[in-house]
């Protein structure tokens, strides 16, 4: 651990560097998937401005429990719904089982008014959020 203290103190620079690069690391990848919405603030989101849900999970996932108002269109036809949700007038918001997957589809659709759901639905189930089942 003396090294390590002795090699900051001789090579202030390097140390420097690194942590802008870490910083800008976090700023980049924060941006990459695109902007997050808490599960409490989804809600706020649907009523007030009627926001979009868009569930990109698989069709059997979907129906063992989704998000109410909720539409699937699962990550692998998400290419031939893109001019579609492009040009939606109201917020979307894009749901997955963790959240990485909604980042990837808020950047492919490139619609202005977008967000991910942080956390996706295993955080929805974790915070005690209800999910409506399909037949």
């Amino acid at each position: 651990m003396e090294r390590w203290f002795e090699f900051m103190g001789n090579h202030p620079f390097l140390f420097g560097i690194l942590g802008v690069l870490i910083v800008l690391f976090f700023i980049f990848e924060g941006q990459r998937n695109g902007r997050k919405i808490s599960p409490q603030s989804l809600g706020i989101l649907v009523k007030a401005k009627n926001a979009m849900l868009i569930d990109l999970r698989d069709a059997k996932d979907f129906r063992e429990g989704h998000i109410s108002g909720s539409r699937n269109i699962p990550y692998s036809q998400i290419t031939s719904h893109k001019e579609e949700l492009k040009s939606a007038d109201r917020p979307i918001v894009f749901i997955c089982n963790l959240g990485q997957v909604a980042g990837s589809a808020l950047q492919q659709v490139g619609h202005t008014d977008s967000y991910r759901l942080d956390g996706g639905i295993s955080n929805w189930k974790a915070q005690g959020l209800p999910l409506v089942k399909s037949k």
